[in-house]
C-alpha cells in the first residue's frame, strides 16, 4: 500500500507544469543527492524554528494585552512550567518569552545561512556537472557535428547558459526554502483560525492560477532571449576570430554594425521578457492587498477573535503576503530562463548527433597496411563528397593524394583517423574494420599536420610537447630542429618558455607551421598525414623540411596532401582525385607520361613558376 502511494504520488507531480518544465535540473538532483538533502534538512529546520517564533510571538503579544487571562500553553507540563514559567508572575512570563524569542530567532537565522550555503554548494556543482557533461558530448562528436554548428552557438551553451541555468537552480533552492516557510505560516493560522485560512487560501489561489497563466507567456519569450545571445557571441567570436581579415579588408565599420545589430537584438529581447516578467508581482501585491485590508475590517467589526490572536493571525498573513510575492515572482523568474534549458537538454541528448562507437581491440602496430574499400562520405546523404574510394596505403611507404581545391583529399584523409566515418564502405587496418579498434589506441600510433595549423596559448615548449607530455627536453630540442624552427625558438625573448598568444598570433605562418611538425615529430608516429604541411613555408625551408620529412617516412606510412607537387615527386604512389573521385592513381613519373589530369597539374604550376621567375 505504501508503494502504490508513492507511486500515485510521483505521477501526481509528474503531471504538474512545473515538473515538466524543470524536470531536467530536478533529475540532476542524483549527482549530488547528499547536498541537497542537507539543504532540505536545513531548510525545513530553519522553517519549523520560524513557527516556534511564531508561537512565542502569540504568547508575547498576549501577555502585553492581556497579561491576567490564562497564559497560552504548549500542552507539555514541563516545558509550560519550567520554560514558559505558566505558573509565575506576568513579568516574569514576559522576560521568560523573549528571551525565547531571541534565542529562537539566533537559532532560525543560522539554519537558514547553513541551508543557503548548501544550496549554493548545489549551485555551484550542477554547473561544474553540466559543463563536464557538454564538453564530454562534444569531444564525442564526429567533425560533421561541428561543421554544421557554429562555434557561438557552442560557447554561449557553455557560459551564458550554464549560467541561466544556476540562476534556475537558485530559484529552485529559493523556491523550496519559502514554501517549507509558508507550510509552517498556514499550520499557524489553521490553529489561530481555519475558517479565515481557508477563505484567505481560497482568494490566494485565485491570484495563482492567473499569475500560472503568465508564467506559460514567460517561458515562450524567453526562448527569444537564447536566440539572441547565441547569435551575438556567434559574431563577436568571428570578429576575434577574424581580426586580421577584418583590419585588411576595412570591413570595421560593417562588424560594427553586425555587432551593434545583435547587441540590440538581445536588448530587446530582455526588454520583451522584462515587460511581462514583471508583471506578476504588482498583480499579487495589490490582490494581496485588497484581502488582507477586507478581511481585517471584517474581524474587527465582527468580534472574531481575541485581540492577541487577531494581531498574532494578521501578523503571520502579513508574513505570507511577501513569501506568496516572490513565489510568484520567482517562478516568473524561472519561467524566462526556460529557453536555457532547452538549449543545453538539445546539446546533450543523443537524437540528431554523429557518435563514434568505440571499438574494443587495442591497435598495437600497423602490419600490412589501410585499405579503403568501395568508400562515399557526405555530411549527408543527399550531398557526397567521396564516390566509391577504393584505395591501398601501404604501410612504411608514402602515399600522395592530389587534386584541386574541393576533390576531396583532405576529407579521404580524415577518414584515416576516423575524424569522420564512411556513409558508405569500410576502411580496414591490416583487413580489420577500423571502426573495430579503440579510438584513442588507433590516434596515438598516428600524427596529423594539416594546413589549418592550431597554437595554443601557452609556451613554444608546451605547445611541441602537446599529446606527448613525458617527452624529455632533449627530444623537444630535437623535434624543433629537425622541423628547422630551433633557430627561430631561441631567437625569441623567452626561448622555449615563449608564450604564443590565442592561436600563436606571435608566429608567422611559417613558424606556426613548423611548431606543428615539430609536434608531430615528437610523437615518433607509425602513421603520418601530412594535409599540404609545407604550404606555409618558404621556398629554403620547405626545401629543408622535405629533406626531414624523407627521412622521417622510413618505416613509417605517410599519407600526403600536396599543392605543390615538387614535394611528392618520391611518393611511392600518387592518386589524383576529381570531384570526389579517383581518376589516376600510380608513380608520379608514371603518371605523367600518360599526359592525363596529374600531367595537367604539372604543366599549370611549372608555367605559374616560370612566370614568377619571369617577374
Amino acid at each position: 500500500m505504501p508503494r502504490q502511494i508513492s507511486l500515485l504520488t510521483r505521477r501526481l507531480v509528474q503531471a504538474t507544469s512545473f515538473w515538466k518544465n524543470n524536470r531536467f535540473i530536478l533529475r540532476e538532483f542524483k549527482h549530488f543527492r547528499r547536498l541537497v538533502i542537507a539543504a532540505l534538512i536545513f531548510s525545513f529546520l530553519a522553517a519549523t524554528f520560524e513557527g516556534f517564533g511564531l508561537g512565542f510571538l502569540l504568547a508575547f503579544l498576549q501577555s502585553l494585552t492581556s497579561p491576567d487571562t490564562e497564559p497560552v500553553r504548549t500542552g507539555i507540563q514541563w516545558f509550560d512550567v519550567s520554560i514558559l514559567g505558566v505558573n509565575a508572575s506576568a513579568t516574569e512570563r514576559l522576560y521568560r518569552i523573549s528571551a525565547l524569542i531571541i534565542i529562537t530567532t539566533f537559532i532560525r537565522i543560522s539554519l537558514s545561512y547553513t541551508a543557503q550555503i548548501f544550496n549554493q554548494f548545489c549551485e555551484v556543482h550542477l554547473a561544474d556537472n553540466l559543463c563536464k557533461r557538454i564538453f564530454e558530448q562534444l569531444q564525442a562528436q564526429s567533425l560533421v557535428y561541428f561543421a554544421k554548428k557554429r562555434s557561438g552557438e557552442l560557447i554561449d551553451v557553455l557560459t551564458t547558459e550554464i549560467l541561466r541555468v544556476r540562476q534556475i537552480f537558485g530559484g529552485l533552492a529559493f523556491l523550496t526554502t519559502r514554501a517549507l516557510t509558508l507550510l509552517i505560516y498556514s499550520i499557524s493560522l489553521f490553529v489561530l483560525s481555519w475558517q479565515l485560512t481557508v477563505v484567505s487560501f481560497l482568494l490566494f489561489s485565485l491570484i495563482g492560477v492567473a499569475i500560472s497563466t503568465l508564467n506559460k507567456r514567460i517561458r515562450e519569450i524567453s526562448f527569444g532571449i537564447s536566440i539572441a545571445n547565441s547569435k551575438f557571441t556567434s559574431i563577436a567570436l568571428e570578429f576575434i576570430n577574424g581580426i586580421r581579415t577584418v583590419q585588411a579588408s576595412s570591413t570595421q565599420d560593417f562588424e560594427r554594425k553586425r555587432y551593434y545589430q545583435a547587441s540590440e537584438n538581445v536588448v530587446k529581447a530582455w526588454k520583451k521578457n522584462f515587460l511581462i516578467s514583471n508583471i506578476p508581482k504588482p498583480i499579487a501585491e495589490a490582490s494581496s492587498t485588497i484581502i488582507m485590508v477586507s478581511m481585517i475590517i471584517f474581524v474587527v467589526t465582527s468580534g472574531f477573535m481575541q485581540i492577541g490572536e487577531l494581531l498574532t493571525f494578521f501578523f503571520v498573513l502579513f508574513r505570507i503576503i511577501p513569501i506568496i510575492q516572490d513565489l510568484n515572482g520567482t517562478t516568473a523568474f524561472i519561467s524566462s530562463q526556460g529557453g536555457a534549458i532547452d538549449n543545453i537538454q538539445n546539446l546533450l541528448k543523443p537524437d540528431d548527433k554523429v557518435y563514434f562507437q568505440n571499438g574494443k581491440i587495442e591497435f598495437r602496430e600497423l602490419q600490412r597496411g589501410i585499405d579503403v574499400v568501395s568508400v562515399d562520405f557526405g555530411y549527408d546523404r543527399e550531398n557526397l563528397v567521396l564516390h566509391n574510394i577504393t584505395l591501398s596505403i601501404e604501410k612504411g611507404k608514402m602515399t600522395a593524394l592530389v587534386g584541386s581545391t574541393g576533390a576531396g583529399k583532405s576529407t579521404l584523409a580524415d577518414l584515416i583517423p576516423r575524424f569522420h566515418d564512411p556513409t558508405e564502405g569500410k576502411v580496414l587496418v591490416d583487413g580489420v574494420d577500423v571502426r573495430e579498434f579503440e579510438i584513442d589506441s588507433w590516434r596515438r600510433k598516428m600524427a596529423v599536420v594539416s594546413q589549418d595549423t592550431f597554437i595554443f596559448n601557452t609556451s613554444i615548449r608546451n605547445n611541441i610537447a602537446y599529446g606527448t607530455p613525458r617527452a624529455t627536453e632533449a627530444e623537444i630540442r630535437e623535434a624543433a630542429r629537425l622541423a628547422n624552427a630551433l633557430e627561430f625558438i631561441e631567437e625569441m625573448p623567452e626561448g622555449f618558455d615563449t608564450v604564443l598568444g590565442d592561436r600563436g598570433v606571435r608566429l608567422s605562418g611559417g613558424q606556426r607551421q613548423r611548431i606543428a611538425i615539430a609536434r608531430a615529430l615528437l610523437r615518433n608516429p607509425q602513421i603520418l598525414i601530412l594535409d599540404e604541411a609545407t604550404s606555409a613555408l618558404d621556398s629554403v625551408t620547405e626545401r629543408l623540411i622535405q629533406e626531414s620529412l624523407e627521412k622521417l617516412s622510413a618505416g613509417r606510412t605517410v599519407i600526403a596532401i600536396a599543392h605543390r607537387l615538387s614535394t611528392i615527386a618520391k611518393a611511392d604512389k600518387v592518386v589524383v582525385l576529381e570531384h570526389g573521385r579517383i581518376v589516376e592513381q600510380g608513380k608520379y613519373q608514371d603518371l605523367l607520361e600518360q599526359r592525363g589530369k596529374l600531367w595537367k597539374y604539372h604543366q599549370a604550376q611549372y608555367e605559374s613558376n616560370q612566370g614568377s621567375s619571369t617577374t
